[in-house]
């Protein structure tokens, strides 16, 4: 077998395979294998119709096609070998020459990936946020803490901004129920403005017991949009209680005894969170840096492919939410050419930071770890809400698997380029990489969780 590459572009190939005839014997062999199983000649069994029996009754043309379409591909596959050719994407295949006996003939034309030389990334520099974990910031944490274990108190007074009302609306038009605009036992959060327009304003000083009617525009159902008078009941008026911070406290909401445990237990899972913010934030600015830095050509299909795959996924998400594009648009007050723009710029630093990814991958020779391909089908599955068991299989099956090691070998260079480059804080401190990327809360399993095992989320009841 020859093989010629011609360069059409920088980014896609043309190559020339020519095949002597008997290579393909064992294609031809199978076709008419195929084929005597598939025709019914007198004098001769199924399966058992000799080659020159076929080629009389039924013609050599079809066997020809049928052994070529099962020899192109694997002689296709067997020229990218040869010439060391990396495809992108599927071949376009033409069969230039078939001279039965003599010889075939075919090419393909590819995108390959561009040549392009990566800079001393051992120069590159970025700043990231100070880690740090200051007092206030504590307190906002346990504040919010604080909030999760509060309690409502019943209280016998007026409606202030703030309190927690159950109530009962119920809205006419032109005196005539709406049925779709009836609800009894509704719990709200005075001053929020969540509910109907005017709300707020007619619940502002009633009490307990109390009935008021305001106009407001009905939001959704059959009237949606009309004018309607809305009788609002005050049923009962709490406010939030939130608990002392305290020993208790601390033992009621964490796994520590006093309060000055969680303070310094939060302070440390806090600056833990932070130091792997500085990780995520050196390699999603060093690989920019490196974007900016690298001039390449891009394989224009890919570009197209992955455009394409963007606004597949925009209208899927439309579709699930029961939105028109034009709704979409609307509502996000832009136009679809400048969706269109942003899925192209996206779409190229996405394709280019991948070609500048797997060439760092293959210049260290980096690997990825049986463990690390687990670790992230777990992640994904947890994302998915499905069992890792169910989603590797998947994932097999579907032939996924190489693409899969593919992103975390990719996110392995990326960690590896951070390490290597210069990363310093807003305070001009370098940053350990090494160590950030190993912080965060999952980073030190004997601290648990700050927030208790058993944390209520919502709020308590309390008369």
């Amino acid at each position: 077998m020859k093989t010629d590459v011609e360069e059409l572009s920088p980014t896609r190939v043309k190559l020339t395979i020519e095949v002597p005839f008997e290579e393909l014997k064992t294609s031809l062999d199978k076709a008419y294998r195929e084929v005597a199983r598939q025709v019914r000649v007198p004098g001769f069994r199924p399966g058992k119709v000799p080659p020159r029996i076929i080629d009389q009754r039924f013609g050599r043309a079809a066997v020809l096609e049928q052994a070529v379409n099962e020899a192109v591909p694997e002689l296709y596959s067997k020229a990218l070998a040869e010439r060391d050719v990396v495809p992108l994407s599927q071949p376009d295949l033409e069969i230039t020459k078939l001279d039965d006996g003599r010889e075939l003939a075919f090419t393909a034309e590819v995108d390959v990936r561009p040549s392009f030389d990566l800079p001393d990334v051992t120069t590159l520099s970025v700043t990231v946020d100070n880690a740090e974990v200051g007092p206030d910031q504590v307190e906002e944490y346990i504040n919010a803490l604080r909030e999760r274990f509060a309690s409502l108190k019943t209280v016998d007074r007026p409606v202030e901004s703030g309190d927690f009302v159950s109530i009962d609306l119920a809205a006419t038009v032109d005196g005539e129920a709406v049925d779709d605009a009836q609800a009894s036992g509704v719990s709200y959060e005075v001053g929020t403005e969540s509910m109907l327009d005017g709300l707020d304003e007619a619940l502002a000083g009633m009490t307990a017991g109390e009935s008021k009617t305001f106009t407001a525009e009905l939001a959704g159902g059959e009237r949606a949009g009309e004018a309607a008078d809305v009788l609002v009941t005050v049923n009962s008026v709490k406010v939030k209680e939130l608990p002392e911070l305290d020993d208790e406290f601390a033992q009621s909401a964490s796994e520590f005894d006093t309060i000055g445990e969680l303070r310094a237990s939060t302070r440390k899972q806090l600056t833990l969170m932070r130091q792997a913010g500085q990780a995520g934030q050196a390699r999603e600015r060093l690989l920019e840096a490196l974007i900016e830095q690298v001039d390449m050509p891009l394989p224009e299909r890919i570009v197209a492919a992955e455009v394409e795959q963007r606004q597949h996924n925009l209208q899927d998400q439309l579709d699930r939410a029961g939105l028109t594009m034009q709704a979409y648009l609307d509502a996000s007050e832009t136009t679809a050419a400048k969706i269109d723009a942003d899925f192209e710029a996206d779409a190229r630093r996405s394709v280019k930071a991948g070609f500048i990814l797997d060439k760092l991958a293959s210049q260290e020779d980096l690997k990825v770890s049986a463990e690390q391909l687990s670790a992230y089908v777990t992640e994904q599955a947890y994302r998915l809400n499905v069992a890792p068991d169910r989603l590797a299989k998947q994932l097999s099956d579907n032939g996924q698997l190489p693409a899969v090691a593919g992103d975390v070998l990719r996110g392995n260079a990326l960690t590896w380029l951070a390490e290597q480059a210069t990363v310093i804080d807003e305070a001009g401190r370098p940053v350990d990489i090494r160590a950030a990327s190993e912080a965060g809360p999952a980073g030190d399993a004997d601290d648990g969780d700050s927030d208790g095992a058993d944390a209520d989320s919502g709020v308590g009841e309390e008369e």
